[in-house]
């Protein structure tokens, strides 16, 4: 097997109760229960209207500017997955448009991640499938490979294995392992909980905020009396 140029199976994928549980929470709470530690970075750009990303992700490697294996993966795709682009990050030429869309919503498609570049982007925001991109750009691209399908990616650190939970909203892209994902949504639902609560707080006037001066003054921070 020919490493650089090679299509693999996906050996697992989150379930699809799981995916619909995380779908209803935010991403800064999932990333805040991941220790703040992992994050596709601030390029990734969301290119539809609105809606949440969420699925099982279908890894690409592709070559910058070649879309072959995007093509193969949209092929391969089952309802639901989100197919996820490492193509270095290079907007010279985009990767996918109007037609490539259109496709993949007709296959199932929950959405894309594509470090890379995308064009026919009013298409995008009007056909609204959860789409994000490092960047537009109105030159095409070549279909000549090489390229990987189902083998470890990673974004900007963020490493995303075939099947890992992929999943995004207007504050970004984050990847949870797939063998994580249970302890993960278990502590981002206790969060929801406790911020909930703090939320009720403030409303009502109740909010404790001794932390901030606690925490000051354990770091050593020098305060005037009146405070």
């Amino acid at each position: 097997m020919t490493i650089g140029f090679r299509i693999l199976n996906r050996q697992r994928a989150v379930s699809a109760d799981l995916v619909a549980r995380f779908a209803a929470l935010p991403v800064a709470n999932v990333s805040d229960s991941m220790s703040r530690m992992t994050a596709g970075g601030p390029r990734l750009t969301r290119m539809h209207r609105d809606g949440v990303l969420a699925g099982p992700a279908l890894t690409v490697k592709a070559r910058p500017g070649d879309n072959l294996m995007l093509h193969k993966a949209i092929d391969m795709a089952v309802p639901g997955d989100v197919i996820v682009v490492d193509a270095g990050g290079d907007l010279t030429n985009s990767l996918m448009g109007e037609l490539m869309l259109a496709y993949a919503i007709k296959r199932g498609v929950a959405g894309f991640v594509l470090n890379g570049a995308i064009r026919d982007a009013d298409q995008f925001v009007a056909m609204n499938l959860p789409v994000f991109a490092a960047g537009i750009t109105h030159r095409g691209p070549y279909k000549d490979g090489p390229g990987e399908i189902n083998v470890p990616i990673a974004i900007d650190g963020m490493v995303i294995h075939p099947g890992d939970l992929m999943l995004g909203d207007s504050d970004g892209v984050l990847a949870v392992p797939y063998e994580a994902a249970e302890e993960v949504y278990a502590r981002t639902a206790a969060k929801q909980d406790a911020e909930a609560k703090q939320m009720a707080a403030i409303e009502a006037g109740t909010n404790d905020r001794s932390w901030v001066d606690a925490a000051l003054k354990r770091l050593g921070c020098a305060m005037p009396d009146m405070i």
